[in-house]
């Protein structure tokens, strides 16, 4: 009899052990959790909040990748990323659409997660290349008062991670966390970009481009690639304002800065640089790219006229100067050359100007 209840005693030990041991396993991945979800919630950037995301989150929760799709049907995250110096493709994790279409069959379906074994017809856009197909994956909603922003995707490379049926408790908290330090991330880079934007034009201002114009320079030489500059000024803006008032030149400015706009990439920069004129960095572009770009904002403008809130009609022209970063110079600073970058952008404008108007001249090549 002692030795039956010596051995119950020892299987109740054992059994007591084993409760003990996974306990402690699950307190320190509750532990784990908690502090990703305080990681996430800390996060003050894009940046930061795309950090723990694809790295922290998969070594915390065992995953093989994450990935995430955000709905940006205006491209207005995409140009404030963009504009804040955000490489976006160095995130191959992160991937945008303009409408929830683009998430194919998964569209429907996307009022609760999504799970099961990985098939490419109805996974695949959520892991785009270069990423590796996981085995098992799961697509998990992302909503904010009612809208779908996008869409948080988790890839294992154990096929019985993630199956039809299973419960979804802790990833639709976590896509509940996402979804709000998304939106508040977003919204803290909107804020950055304002303070970074003319408020008359809705483009950037001179202290965004001379920020930028440092930042260009810099990688400019460092990756020997071509930076070019153009140096737009609105031919007789000032009779526009002394003929038909400053409202109508307000509308001009405007407009020109919607056209200029139109003809460039979101890599490239434009900012108001003080009165009527804008300055645009061309990256890697060659000096005799950046004058066909200079020629078709010039005709963008000449060629069609003005519609004004008056219902007035009103031919507008810009004059524009093109100049290409030099080769380094002995004992030139950074800020330097940057400076005299525009200045002789600066200078072929004043030329375009002083040859009638309504022209591209381009800088001589240093």
């Amino acid at each position: 009899m002692s030795q039956e209840l010596a051995k119950e005693n020892r299987q109740l030990r054992a059994q007591l052990a084993e409760l003990i041991a996974n306990a402690q396993k699950n307190q320190e991945i509750l532990q784990r959790h908690q502090t990703l979800d305080l990681q996430l919630i800390a996060a003050d950037s894009f940046q930061a909040l795309t950090d723990t995301l694809f790295h922290t989150f998969p070594r915390t929760a065992g995953l093989d990748v994450v990935t995430l799709a955000m709905l940006d049907a205006q491209y207005d995250i995409r140009r404030i990323l963009v504009q804040l110096n955000m490489n976006l493709c160095d995130l191959p994790q992160l991937f945008f659409l303009q409408e929830e279409s683009e998430f194919g069959e998964l569209a429907d379906r996307l009022s609760r997660p999504v799970l099961g074994g990985y098939s490419e017809q109805l996974f695949g856009l959520m892991f785009p290349e270069p990423i590796a197909p996981p085995a098992s994956a799961a697509v998990v909603p992302l909503s904010r008062h009612g809208r779908l922003i996008g869409a948080l995707n988790l890839g294992s490379a154990d096929a019985n991670r993630f199956k039809p049926g299973m419960a979804t408790d802790f990833i639709e908290h976590m896509a509940c966390i996402v979804a709000i330090c998304l939106e508040n991330v977003i919204n803290n880079e909107r804020l950055k970009h304002i303070g970074l934007t003319d408020p008359l034009t809705g483009v950037n201002n001179r202290r965004y481009v001379e920020r930028r114009l440092l930042e260009e320079v810099v990688r400019s030489r460092r990756q020997e690639t071509p930076l070019s500059c153009l140096y737009i000024d609105i031919d007789h803006f000032k009779q526009i304002n002394d003929s038909i008032g400053h409202q109508a030149g307000d509308e001009v400015l405007r407009a020109v800065a919607g056209r200029i706009k139109a003809e460039l990439r979101l890599s490239d920069a434009l900012g108001r640089f003080g009165g009527e004129e804008f300055v645009v960095l061309l990256t890697e572009t060659e000096p005799a790219d950046a004058s066909n770009v200079a020629e078709r904002i010039r005709q963008s403008v000449a060629e069609h006229p003005l519609s004004l809130q008056s219902g007035q009609q009103l031919d507008v022209t810009v004059s524009i100067g093109v100049a290409a970063l030099p080769p380094p110079q002995a004992d030139e600073t950074l800020e330097k050359a940057a400076q005299q970058f525009v200045a002789r952008a600066d200078v072929a404008l004043y030329q375009a100007k002083a040859g009638g108007r309504n022209r591209v001249v381009a800088a001589a090549a240093r």
